[in-house]
């Protein structure tokens, strides 16, 4: 189970939050050997990342933190398909913040989204179309600056072609994709169970670098993400987002948001690799990767289209920066590339970051979300936090 933890635990800074019975969530400071209580540095993930610098606030009162859990047992019981309730287990990292995604961000996956859009939704079609596109536009737009003249003529030349997209317009224009993901509080954690829409026939996952960012835009530190993509949904019309998107479950992020210090930053999240694997029942084995070093926004800038004059997050809020991998391997037929079956795990990892581990179910058929904001807000009166 400690392949969760970065490769370089022991000096990391990592934030967890954990259920506890009869406290509900608590916000906790992780590490290899135990789960040590926060709640008096501050009472949620929001208020601890609004501040100046977490880092200093936390190794000022590190060694008086109390101990809530062994850590063996909580990831033990949150791998379970239901956790038992009488005893604690992880949570998503996050709480009051947002959850915004931004899309398109890499080659690969913008090909993919024309793909999409041009097939319809219909994955029977997507090989010929993936042809089709990639004889005419092949990998040249990966050295393109997104709203650089050089971009705009590349847009006006496809404009003329006849393949111009919305996809390609927030790949390669000067606007950045960000939509919301997902609401507050809505996210499951580490070793929960992972939703896709009982409707869709064609969708992956996909594994991405999620920030952790201030109310005052600053980025205190990352953790991993799982933004489960409906193809079949979004490809018959992108203005079906939010059915693609933000369904019960259908958001991961975790297992612990790595605090910024001394021993990583934002240059570090600019170098990290992102693996994936997925692990199907009845054997089938995918498995891929995602470099931030090809992202062709840097993920500050995704920041700054994110919060600005224009919009403000009083709250902070978690902003998944998009991800390379588009899976094409067949999976249930030639042609048809890769879906989801009941029962895949999904294991999301970056040595600095850990791993986020996850199975799927359909949305119907896990726990509704019934903890929010308010039941938080409850909690957190009960034990004089608030």
């Amino acid at each position: 189970m400690n392949s969760v933890f970065p490769i370089d635990a022991e000096r990391a800074l990592l934030i967890a939050r954990v259920n506890m019975p009869s406290l509900g969530a608590v916000l906790a400071l992780a590490m290899p050997d135990a789960l040590y209580d926060m709640s008096s540095i501050a009472p949620t993930s929001a208020d601890l990342l609004a501040m100046d610098d977490p880092a200093a606030q936390i190794a000022a009162k590190r060694a008086q933190l109390p101990k809530l859990a062994d850590m063996q047992s909580v990831l033990e019981n949150s791998v379970l398909s239901t956790p038992d309730l009488s005893k604690p287990y992880l949570l998503a990292p996050c709480d009051l913040q947002p959850i915004k995604a931004a899309g398109v961000t890499f080659v690969a996956s913008m090909l993919e989204r024309v793909i999409e859009e041009q097939a319809r939704g219909d994955a029977s079609r997507a090989l010929a179309v993936r042809e089709k596109v990639s004889k005419v536009i092949g990998d040249n737009l990966k050295a393109i600056v997104p709203g650089s003249e050089k971009a705009m003529q590349v847009k006006a030349l496809l404009v003329e072609m006849g393949l111009w997209s919305q996809y390609l317009e927030v790949g390669i224009g000067k606007d950045a994709e960000v939509f919301t993901k997902s609401q507050a509080m809505s996210a499951v954690g580490f070793g929960a169970q992972i939703g896709i829409h009982p409707e869709s026939q064609w969708n992956n996952p996909e594994p991405e670098v999620v920030l952790a960012v201030s109310p005052q835009g600053v980025v205190q530190g990352v953790t991993l993400g799982n933004d489960v993509n409906l193809r079949d949904i979004e490809g018959r019309s992108a203005l079906l987002l939010g059915k693609a998107k933000d369904n019960n479950a259908s958001c991961a992020i975790g297992p612990f948001i790595r605090l910024f210090d001394a021993h990583f930053s934002m240059d570090d999240v600019r170098q990290c690799e992102i693996a994936l694997n997925v692990t199907g029942q009845d054997g089938f084995v995918m498995e891929g990767s995602s470099s931030m070093s090809q992202i062709s926004r840097d993920p500050l800038d995704l920041v700054a289209q994110t919060i600005n004059a224009n919009h403000q997050y009083p709250d902070g809020f978690m902003l998944f920066c998009g991800t390379m991998f588009a899976p094409t391997k067949d999976r249930f037929g030639a042609g048809q590339g890769f879906t989801h079956a009941v029962g895949d795990s999904v294991t999301v990892s970056s040595p600095r970051l850990g791993a986020l581990t996850n199975t799927v179910n359909t949305c119907d058929e896990i726990t509704p979300w019934t903890y929010g904001s308010r039941a938080l807000m409850r909690d957190l009166v009960k034990r004089n936090l608030l």
